[in-house]
């Protein structure tokens, strides 16, 4: 048996924004326990107001918890980003877990942990490490609504920038649907998978699209999109709708991708009714400011 590689004697911090998550938190954090513990890392919470179990959850896993006033997506985001203090962070949401492969990977490429492997029939333990040119990572996302993982419709394998080395990444102050921008390479993650645990009812989904559409709409508004559209409140829906169910084989993912496309299609169409609901809003507190 021999070794292969070196270790790098580096920390992971794991950074999670959370608002009454009792639900998810604790699947979480006890998928990250192996890249944290012994000294590896730290969790650092950053809760804007739970009322539920959520806080009592994160210090029993021995997270770092900090409250704050909700500030935003990315604001939030990064304002957690700011308290680690390990050599690289792994953003995840409070209903994302770390599935066994991407825990190995993540422990194989950053914290040097050793793998076992078999080459020409020889015995090797090898040692991580990841090039210094490399200063983030694309992961895989498995998304799940209603139980179900949906493979289809554009969902799998739903690459997200999630691990990045401290002080280069930071999300993009944007409204909805925020993105980490890294300075310098990035490379993707072959092996595991964040297993995304979204909308285990329909409640959930439309209560969320609801949300977002109000947020998404204050985008929309900002790029123009301000009018009556037939073409965005109707047509754009059913083009979302038929592009993903059918040409991106949404039907294959059974009656959830059905019901899944079918209300994304909706959320499109709320989307720009908001914005032009806004526009409207706006345009009568100006004839009034007016008068």
């Amino acid at each position: 048996m021999r070794e292969t590689g070196y270790s790098l004697g580096v920390t992971l911090s794991v950074v999670i924004i959370t608002y009454d998550e009792e639900a998810n938190l604790a699947r979480t954090l006890e998928s990250v326990m192996p890249l944290v513990r012994d000294g590896k890392g730290e969790i650092i919470i950053v809760d804007s107001g739970s009322t539920d179990r959520t806080l009592e959850i994160a210090r029993s896993f021995g997270a770092k918890v900090f409250i704050e006033p909700w500030k935003g997506y990315a604001a939030q985001k990064n304002s957690a980003i700011e308290k680690a203090r390990g050599d690289w962070i792994l953003s995840l949401d409070a209903d994302e877990e770390v599935d066994a492969g991407l825990a190995e990977e993540i422990g194989f490429l950053i914290l040097g942990n050793p793998r076992h492997l078999v080459s020409g029939g020889v015995s090797v333990h090898q040692k991580g490490g990841v090039a210094s040119t490399v200063h983030g990572f694309w992961i895989r996302r498995k998304n799940h609504f209603l139980g179900r993982w949906i493979k289809h419709g554009g969902l799998w394998p739903d690459p997200k920038l999630r691990l990045f080395r401290r002080g280069e990444a930071s999300f993009e102050e944007r409204a909805v649907h925020e993105t980490v921008q890294v300075e310098g390479a990035t490379r993707r993650l072959l092996t595991g998978a964040l297993v995304h645990h979204s909308y285990p009812t329909l409640s959930d989904y439309i209560d969320h699209m609801n949300r977002y559409s109000s947020l998404g709409a204050e985008t929309a508004g900002a790029k123009g999109h301000r009018g009556f559209s037939v073409i965005d409140i109707v047509l754009r829906p059913l083009a979302t709708f038929v592009y993903n169910y059918f040409f991106r084989l949404g039907f294959l993912d059974g009656r959830e991708g059905l019901l899944l496309h079918l209300y994304h299609a909706v959320y499109v169409s709320w989307k720009y009714a908001k914005a032009w609901e806004l526009a409207r809003a706006d345009s009568s507190r100006t004839e009034v400011r007016s008068d």
